[in-house]
């Protein structure tokens, strides 16, 4: 089993006495769903799931204003970082003074399958990690299988100012499984800010926008945002949709119930 993270390095297997910060919320979720919760040691205020689990882990921080003080002191052997999530001048100085950061990276929700492989197989709870392999390949083949009619959405992350997501994201990815085809048609890279770009309603490709998915998260959209957008002129004739953006976006564990999620709500 590979244990070599999305920076290109080749990590040793822990041994039982790991201890474990974890930066990325849905990396938290997933080390709980594998039977590691009792080497996690810290945490950000981010990571809230699962929620009676995670109340007894320390925080350090948020996943853009890591408190490196705060981890040095938990003396973690293991520090498990995201790209999109924490700051690369972070991660960097996590390096200095951490034994071993594990780098992850998810771009597609087939990705998931060798993130369990990785943490499963440097944490030695293999068996746990091909369980959680083999419930997300049996939605991965299953959503495949069916005929989805394509359908042209823009997904809103953020307001003041508006932001949505490239085509070259975990989240559109995830939205590609049921031929939802994010707008605009920009992509980024590997990395950096032109992943979550601002847009404008009055921008020319929105007219091909059939469907808007006010995401839960980062942004909080509510009831109270979609009906102020359903009454925009600009908006007429536009579905306009909330959505669990936790379960659209968090990879990990918890993208076998976002599978089940996006095929519910796109019947």
């Amino acid at each position: 089993m590979s244990r070599t993270d999305a920076a290109g390095i080749e990590h040793p297997p822990a041994d039982s006495n790991a201890r474990i910060v974890s930066l990325v919320p849905s990396i938290t979720e997933l080390l709980f769903a594998l039977g590691l919760g009792d080497r996690i040691v810290g945490r950000t205020g981010f990571c809230i799931h699962p929620r009676e689990a995670v109340r007894a882990v320390p925080k350090v921080g948020g996943t853009k204003a890591v408190k490196l003080d705060a981890v040095r002191a938990l003396a973690p052997t293991h520090v498990i970082v995201n790209i999109d999530e924490n700051e690369k001048p972070t991660i960097d100085a996590l390096a200095q003074f951490v034994p071993h950061v594990v780098v992850t990276h998810p771009l597609a929700p087939h990705d998931n399958l060798s993130l369990y492989t990785l943490i499963g197989s440097i944490f030695g709870c293999e068996p746990a990690a091909r369980k959680l392999a083999d419930a997300l390949s049996l939605r991965l083949n299953a959503i495949a299988l069916e005929p989805w009619p394509e359908r042209n959405v823009l997904y809103v992350i953020w307001r003041d100012p508006w932001m949505t997501v490239a085509r070259d994201t975990y989240i559109s990815a995830m939205l590609r499984l049921v031929n939802w085809q994010t707008w605009p048609a920009a992509t980024s890279g590997f990395a950096g800010a032109g992943r979550y770009p601002a847009f404008d309603f009055d921008a020319p490709w929105f007219g091909s926008v059939e469907r808007i998915l006010l995401a839960s998260e980062p942004y909080r959209f509510t009831a109270k945002h979609r009906d102020e957008l359903a009454a925009d002129p600009r908006l007429a004739g536009k579905t306009i949709q909330l959505v669990d953006g936790e379960t659209i976006s968090w990879y990990g564990s918890r993208a076998i119930e976002g599978i089940d999620y996006l095929r519910g709500i796109s019947i």
